[in-house]
């Protein structure tokens, strides 16, 4: 695995590919307790939420499962965040989730691609980070790539594909998203 400006490269057969498949194992494993859970469980589901990352979130967290992860241990949580069901979480470009952000269903943050060109295609994993700001919402279907970072208090609309920086204090929406207005402080 190498490291070039916060982007991980993950070539195959290597010990470094080896980790990857064990710690979505381990996700999947723990994700599969999660989605076992209900609305109702909120402190078991920050337990498993929290042994997933590594970390213990906050007393404030909720996320209603199912829920759905490849990793976990690039994941950093704010406080009072709420991710709601069916939502999916690819860390291995790393994940900063700031305090005070919503989350909608269906939300996907995916860090981790793969080289365009066929050849490599297979071969090698990339993962960029996704910073999310404080405040932020992501609505209902959006999908976040790799490499991004969403300014504090913005809004990424339902089913928008974000795949460049958004601003703070903006609206964005559509495949790609793109800036729709302004928002207030």
């Amino acid at each position: 695995m190498s490291h070039q400006g916060g982007v991980r490269i993950v070539h195959r057969r290597t010990p470094e590919s080896a980790a990857m498949v064990a710690e979505t194992r381990r996700a999947m494993a723990i994700t599969a307790k999660l989605n076992r859970l209900t609305f109702h469980d909120v402190d078991e589901v920050r337990l498993l939420f929290s042994e997933l990352i590594g970390k213990k979130v906050d007393d404030s967290f909720i996320l209603i499962p199912p829920f759905y992860a490849t990793g976990g241990n690039e994941v950093r949580i704010g406080h009072r965040v709420f991710i709601n069901q069916n939502c999916t979480l690819y860390d291995l470009g790393g994940v900063d989730i700031a305090d005070d952000v919503m989350i909608g269903p269906n939300v996907s943050i995916i860090t981790s691609g793969h080289p365009l060109e066929p050849s490599q295609r297979r071969s090698v994993t990339i993962g960029k980070p996704i910073v999310i700001g404080r405040n932020v919402w992501i609505a209902a279907g959006a999908t976040i790539i790799g490499g991004v970072t969403i300014g504090e208090n913005s809004v990424v609309a339902a089913g928008s594909v974000v795949t460049k920086d958004v601003p703070p204090n903006t609206l964005v929406g559509g495949n790609p998203a793109r800036p729709i207005r302004a928002l207030g402080a």
